[in-house]
This record gives structure tokens, sequence and C-alpha cells, in this order.
């Protein structure tokens, strides 16, 4: 729905870019949102529509805009069933399964966590995270799977964000990975208590706003990790390995990005996973045909932290999703 066409009268003794020109008197408006109205025909000089927004503009015209209403975009109740492993008056833990959103964003306004909390708690649910995301202290990709708490009020909020910012959070993700981590120059060690610790800053890539990559002006970033079962090939090369990677540090994609940069990539990760030739070569031998998983092959199995109110601390633990339970099993049946 349009509401009625918004008239101004343009003046400019030199020649001027329309949105330029427009951004002036219509400054609730971002640039980019009045380059869109022109594009899409909204805007008319002297009663012909314009869809050049940079069209040089002398002298004194009558524009006219159609700015559609705003839409209201915040997120709706929907009855989603949701794996609760502990709630109470402050807070709730939930198992996430794969394939949805923390909360709604651009093209997916619903099915998400958000969604599904809106219809269970109602208003019990923090504000401090903003009208789209109640209730939300930390995130986990769309496409991982496992075990969240979410703040029931605005202290309790406060109390696990400070937890976080702290690094006083248990978190431990179970990952299935390409090969076997090891040591690396600068990259990775071992780690004080056995097993391995990846030390590399994150930022986002230079080339690919979607992806997360080590740089060097990145954020600090750490992940420690405990290969919990290996599978080789008839050679002795390692296949693929099951990791315990525990954070101390929550940077977007960290475990994803870190795996990568040691060369053992995420099965089924599209965005920083193995190339296929890769998965069928495995270590310079003939590897078994890796099990087909259609998301990244890494699930939040533990979680803990200190109740806001009690001062507790208390652990949580969700057993691996079917899908990644499949594809051990299936690595347990080609490996000898």
């Amino acid at each position: 729905m349009s509401t009625s066409p918004h008239f101004l009268e343009l003046l400019a003794d030199s020649p001027e870019r329309l949105d330029k020109l427009l951004s002036a008197p219509l400054e609730d408006l971002s640039r980019n949102r009045i380059k869109s109205l022109i594009l899409e025909g909204a805007v008319k000089i002297d009663g012909v529509v314009c869809t050049d927004p940079s069209r040089m503009v002398t002298g004194t015209h009558l524009a006219e805009i159609l700015i559609p209403a705003p839409v209201d975009d915040s997120p709706v109740a929907q009855h989603i069933p949701l794996d609760i492993y502990f709630e109470d008056n402050h807070v709730i833990v939930v198992n996430k399964p794969v394939g949805m959103a923390v909360h709604p964003a651009p093209g997916s306004p619903h099915g998400t966590l958000v969604n599904a909390l809106l219809a269970h708690c109602g208003d019990s649910l923090s504000g401090i995270g903003g009208v789209k995301r109640p209730g939300i202290v930390h995130r986990i990709d769309k496409e991982t799977s496992g075990l969240l708490v979410v703040a029931k009020n605005d202290a309790a909020h406060q109390h696990l964000s400070g937890l976080f910012f702290h690094h006083d959070i248990h978190r431990r993700y179970l990952a299935l990975c390409l090969g076997l981590p090891s040591t690396k120059p600068n990259l990775a060690y071992p780690g004080a208590e056995g097993g391995l610790t990846i030390e590399a800053p994150i930022g986002r890539h230079p080339k690919d706003r979607i992806r997360q990559a080590i740089i060097d002006d990145g954020k600090e970033a750490v992940t420690h990790l405990d290969v919990r079962k290996v599978w080789r090939n008839e050679r002795g090369y390692a296949v693929a390995s099951l990791v315990a990677c525990m954070l101390e540090t929550g940077r977007t994609h960290q475990i994803r990005v870190h795996m990568q940069a040691v060369g053992c990539p995420l099965l089924g990760d599209k965005l920083y996973g193995p190339p296929p030739a890769l998965v069928r070569h495995v270590g310079g031998g003939i590897s078994p045909m890796l099990p087909p998983i259609q998301r990244q092959a890494l699930h939040a199995s533990e979680l803990g932290f200190r109740h806001p109110e009690t001062d507790e601390f208390m652990t949580f633990e969700a057993p691996l999703p079917k899908d990644m339970q499949e594809a051990l099993a299936v690595l347990d049946q080609l490996t000898p």
C-alpha cells in the first residue's frame, strides 16, 4: 500500500544528480532508498516518470514521489515445537534443529527460533536485543544444530551477556571434518591439556563479504580441539575425524574458518568445505566414499553457564542429531 504522493520543489543552480538532490528534502530516507525509489518508477519530474538516479538536474522542477507505507516486519509468534532442555522464569535452554535460523532476517522472516519463542514465551523475553531479537544472547548458524540459552528478562540478558564477554561460558561443539587436525606453524599448537589449540584472528573476507577469513587485523579467535575418533583408509591415512571444539572466543564462523585453515574443513560445509576432488583422494591414498551430509557437520553439543539468579553453574549436553549419527555410521562401515 502506498501513501499519498509527496510533492517537492527542486532547485539546482548547477547540474546535480537527481538522487543527491532529493536526499536533502527527504532526509529520513537513505541515499540508497531514494535510488531504489527512482529505479522502481516512484519518482516523477514535472509529471514524467524518471528512472535514472544519475540524471543531472538544473533549474527549478516539481518532483512527485510515491513512498510506500512502512511495513511492520516485527517477528510474529508461530507454534513451532521446541526441544527444551531447561526453563524457569529467567532463562530457557533449547536444542536448535538443523535448518532453523535463530532470528528473522531478509529471506527468512518465518520459521525461526524467535518465532517459536514468541509463541512459547509470549511477552516473557528480554527486550534488550530489540523487537527482532527478543531474548537472543548468542547465535549459531542456521545449518548448525545444538544448544542455546535465551534470556527471559533484561537482568538475565545482562548477566549472560557479561559471561559471554568475559569468556565465562562453556561451549563445546562436535565437528566431523576431513582428515586429522595437526600442528601448523603460527596457527595451531599443542594445547596445555593435550589436544590442539588454534589461535588466529578472524575478520570479514577481503573479497567475499559472505565469508570470514584469517586476517592480520581481525579479532582474536581461539579454538581448542580434542580429537574423539579417527577413521583411516586401508593405507593408514586419516580419512575423517570427529573433533570436539571448545570456543574460547565466539567469532562468526569461527570453527569453520579455523578448521579450514588447518586443512581439515567440515564435511558438508558449502562455504568453507573441501572440494570434491579432495574428498575423493585423502592423504595421498584412495579414501572410501565419505558420507553425504547436506550441511556443515557441526553440532553445539555442550553448554554451561552460571544461572543469573542462583549463581549455580548449570551444564547441558545434547546428543548428535540424526544426520551426523548416520554419517558416523557410514564411516564405521566403510573404513577397515
